[in-house]
C-alpha cells in the first residue's frame, strides 16, 4: 500500500479532530501548520445547483520550509489550494525540487473575497499561463477555467492549457462530465447518471480517483472514467464521509463504458 502525505493548515480549534480524522483515514504523514483559524465556508446552492461561498475563516499561507524532505520523494503531489494557501513561487520550488508528477486543482488561486464576505472567481491571465506550464496535470471546473483563460467554451480552455506547458489538462463539468487533453487528442468523458445530493468535494474525489489509475500508467480515458464513476459516488452523500468502495466504482466504469 502506498504512503500518502497530507500537508496543509489547520486553526486550533480543529487541530485535534483533525490529527484524529487523519489517522483513521490512514494517512501516515500529516504536517499540519497551526494557523489563527481554519479556511472555510458558508455554501449555499440554488435551484440550477449553482454554488456561492461565503468566508468563514482564512487559512495560513503554506510556505516551502513547511513541507518535508520526505514529501519531494513522491510520485505525485496534489496541490489543492482553497483560496490563495499557495502561490506560484511555492508551485516552483515544488517544480524544481521534486521528481514527481505536480497535479494542481487551481480553484484556490482564481478566488478573491469581495466586500461582504463572498467569494468570487477573478482570473489572471498571465498567471494562469505561468502556473499551467510549472504543472504536470491541471484541473479546474468550467468556471475556473473561463476565469484562466477568458473563454467561455471549455473545449477551448482545455486545450489552452495544454498549449501554455501542462501535458494533462481537465475541465470538470458538474452533471455534463469532464474533457480531458493532452496534446492534440481531446476526451469527452460521461458523469455517471444519479442523483446529487451535496456536490462538495467531487472534484476532490474526481482528482484523487484520476491519480490512482494514473500512476497505474492506465490510458487517459478509463483514467477519466474512473474518476468520474467515483465522484458520482460522492454526490449521492452529504458530508465528507461516504462509502467509496473500488468494486462500486468499477460497476459504474463499466456501465459508463458501455461494458
Amino acid at each position: 500500500m502506498p504512503k500518502v502525505g497530507f500537508v496543509g493548515c489547520i486553526g486550533h480549534e480543529c487541530e485535534t479532530h483533525f490529527r484524529q480524522e487523519m489517522v483513521r483515514y490512514g494517512i501516515e504523514l500529516p504536517r499540519l501548520k497551526v494557523v489563527s483559524e481554519t479556511g472555510g465556508f458558508k455554501l449555499v446552492y440554488d435551484k440550477g445547483g449553482n454554488r456561492t461561498l461565503d468566508v468563514l475563516g482564512i487559512s495560513g499561507r503554506i510556505l516551502p520550509e513547511d513541507i518535508p524532505e520526505e514529501c519531494f520523494d513522491s510520485r505525485v503531489i496534489l496541490l489543492g489550494p482553497i483560496l490563495g494557501e499557495i502561490d506560484l513561487e511555492l508551485i516552483r520550488f515544488v517544480r524544481d525540487r521534486s521528481k514527481a508528477e505536480v497535479f494542481l486543482d487551481p480553484q484556490g488561486m482564481v478566488r478573491e473575497v469581495g466586500p461582504s464576505g463572498r467569494v468570487r472567481e477573478v482570473g489572471n491571465f498571465e498567471a494562469s499561463k505561468l502556473y499551467s506550464s510549472l504543472v504536470d496535470i491541471i484541473k479546474p471546473n468550467e468556471h475556473e477555467a473561463r476565469a484562466m483563460t477568458g473563454v467561455e467554451d471549455p473545449f477551448f480552455s482545455v486545450r489552452m492549457m495544454t498549449e501554455w506547458g501542462a501535458k494533462v489538462s481537465i475541465v470538470t463539468l458538474a452533471e455534463r462530465g469532464s474533457i480531458i487533453a493532452r496534446r492534440r487528442s481531446l476526451l469527452r468523458i460521461d458523469a455517471y447518471e444519479t442523483f446529487a445530493k451535496d456536490p462538495t468535494g467531487a472534484g476532490d474525489t474526481y482528482a484523487g480517483a484520476f491519480i490512482t489509475r494514473y500512476l497505474r500508467g492506465e490510458p487517459l480515458y478509463r483514467c477519466g472514467l474512473f474518476a468520474s464513476a467515483a465522484a458520482s459516488i460522492k454526490v449521492e452523500y452529504t458530508g465528507p464521509d461516504f462509502p467509496l468502495e473500488v468494486e462500486e466504482v468499477e460497476r459504474r466504469v463499466r456501465k459508463l463504458s458501455g461494458g
